[in-house]
């Protein structure tokens, strides 16, 4: 089983007919999963995702994608724990030069602790970074 890691702009583009992205993330989505594939993400993505949808769509489109992603099979939700938030804290203050979110920071040590090379996302800092970004503008 191949897994993608899922960033919050995938997650958004996924979820939100307003997105300029919504038609290709869909249409990726579902070439995603009948390939088999499943998505990675972490406890900090989803919370900048139900912002993100909150505030872009609604709370019912926020709460609608809360509920469906702990309802799936096909996502892995990996929490961030005290331990690797010292792991990330050191990689966000190494990285003065750059625009790296404290949050892309959890994605990127996460990414490279379970070895995953490929990102639903459209956020260009993702391949700054080394990884592929699947939903490319």
């Amino acid at each position: 089983m191949n897994q993608i890691f899922a960033d919050a702009n995938g997650w958004i583009a996924l979820n939100s007919k307003r997105d300029q992205g919504h038609d290709t993330a869909v249409r990726m989505n579902k070439a995603l999963l009948e390939k088999g594939h499943r998505y990675v993400t972490t406890n900090f993505v989803l919370d900048e995702t139900y912002t993100g949808l909150l505030m872009k769509v609604g709370h019912f489109a926020a709460v609608d994608f809360g509920e469906r992603i702990r309802g799936t099979q096909t996502v892995q939700v990996i929490r961030i724990t005290e331990e690797l938030e010292k792991e990330v804290w050191n990689l966000f203050k190494h990285y003065s030069d750059k625009e790296f979110s404290f949050t892309d920071c959890t994605s990127f040590v996460v990414m490279r602790q379970w070895n995953l090379m490929e990102a639903f996302t459209n956020d260009h800092h993702f391949e700054q970074m080394g990884f592929a970004v699947l939903l490319k503008s």
